[in-house]
């Protein structure tokens, strides 16, 4: 990761868990619960779980030596038992020949992970809450602010930014959940010895997986998944979703930021958002982030299921292929979430703005209403077709659509003036715009 822009992405607690010391310390957890379980039912001796468990402070490992024997091993699991069986040697070596007993790497490595994604998943969740507190807030306060709505980039009809921040609202619970019902699903021990049997254990495989699961804090899997990944691939797959969520917001807000729309502002901070070169610029560079993380997140979950055909039962570089993705995936979620709360719980929001860009093509977003209360006395095709010849001498003329639909015989002869002032009131043409806001608020 690169010091000069890993901050920029990344979030510092989550990737703390996912750096290399916490996952010694994952690993360790492991072998210390694994020589703890064991001795209590009698399968290695009494005295070697606390000689094992003395030697999984992770201090005394030199992490630049381990990485050296990874790249010769092929994972950090193999020297890692290696270093722990000296240790054990130095202090107890009646001890040493029980360490690791009945595992295999990948059980350390997976269960490691297993703990790596429970704690991050954890040190996420009060900023995704952060989020979705303040879009609630949004969304109640500018439930009523009239803006257009776009499609295609271009006005459609009226909407309201409440209603807007409902849709952001309702994505990011969605997400949420899914996130959430992922890492419950992938957050499991994982312990099936060199080929999933736990031969090396005979009978009392399944009694010390249980016992394990329980002092790791870590669901029991129904059988090991050394080659199974359809779980980490999910996960995978709800951060992805939950950064693509994210970045469609940053995205609405940075074209809301364009200096023609001005309807919204990123929160000011001392250097946030300048130029190198134009000293006026207030640049939406955590939008920026959040559209760049959505960019990036669908090939790293790409990967996660391209090496879901794993190979027997253990695999020929699937597995390796997923060590630093899924980190990674951890790390840009977090980054994402923390920009997001960072904006939109400092979000300027010009109202005037966006009533006055709502009435800059005047009155065309409203055409449609005028149309539908034409169509039952001149039928839908002739009346779309009337207010659309309208709409177009309205653009050519520069003038309001209204104007122009008052000096049509067929308008004047089905619809009174009355009639069109209340068709172009933008805050009677909302359709269910509050019921829709209210189901999103109701939701919580």
């Amino acid at each position: 990761m690169s010091i000069l822009t890993g901050r920029l992405f990344g979030d510092a607690a989550v990737e703390a868990i996912f750096a290399d010391r916490y996952r010694l310390e994952a690993m360790l957890r492991f072998e210390a619960a694994l020589a703890q379980v064991q001795a209590e039912a009698g399968l290695i001796p009494s005295q070697a779980a606390p000689a094992i468990a003395a030697a999984c402070d992770p201090d005394p490992y030199d992490i630049g030596q381990l990485a050296e024997a990874t790249r010769l091993a092929g994972n950090p699991a193999i020297p890692l038992v290696k270093a722990l069986t000296a240790q054990v040697q130095a202090a107890a070596p009646e001890a040493a020949r029980f360490v690791h007993w009945g595992a295999t790497s990948q059980d350390v490595i997976d269960t490691g992970l297993a703990l790596q994604i429970v704690a991050a998943d954890a040190a996420m969740a009060p900023v995704r809450a952060r989020i979705t507190a303040a879009l609630t807030t949004l969304t109640e306060t500018h439930r009523d602010t009239l803006m257009a709505g776009r499609t295609l980039l271009q006005h459609a009809l009226p909407t309201t930014f409440g209603l807007k921040c409902a849709g952001w609202l309702d994505s990011v619970r969605y997400v949420d959940q899914r996130l959430t019902e992922a890492v419950n699903a992938a957050a499991r021990l994982q312990f099936g010895g060199a080929a999933g049997t736990l031969s090396a254990l005979d009978d009392a495989g399944l009694r010390i997986s249980a016992a394990l699961a329980q002092a790791l804090g870590l669901p029991e899997a129904a059988l090991p998944w050394h080659t199974r990944r359809e779980r980490i691939a999910d996960l995978g797959a709800a951060l992805a979703l939950q950064i693509g969520v994210l970045g469609k917001i940053g995205r609405d807000i940075a074209l809301m930021m364009q200096t023609e729309v001005g309807e919204t502002l990123e929160p000011a901070a001392a250097g946030k958002g300048g130029s190198s070169a134009m000293p006026h610029k207030r640049n939406p560079v955590g939008a920026v982030v959040l559209v760049a993380a959505a960019a990036r997140a669908p090939g790293l979950a790409s990967t996660l299921l391209s090496v879901l055909p794993q190979e027997h039962e253990r695999a020929v570089g699937g597995w390796h292929a997923e060590w630093e993705v899924l980190p990674e995936l951890f790390r840009l979620a977090a980054g994402a979430a923390d920009h997001a709360a960072e904006i939109l719980e400092g979000l300027g929001i010009d109202t005037a703005r966006m009533r006055a860009n709502l009435d800059l093509t005047q009155g065309l977003p409203l055409a449609e209403g005028v149309a539908l209360a034409l169509a039952p006395r001149l039928g839908r095709a002739e009346a779309h077709a009337l207010v659309e010849a309208a709409s177009k001498t309205a653009v050519a003329e520069r003038r309001p659509l209204i104007a122009v639909l008052k000096t049509l015989p067929e308008v004047a002869a089905n619809l009174s003036d009355d009639d069109l002032t209340a068709l172009f009131d933008p805050s009677r043409r909302l359709g269910v715009t509050h019921g829709f806001i209210d189901r999103v608020l109701k939701d919580d």
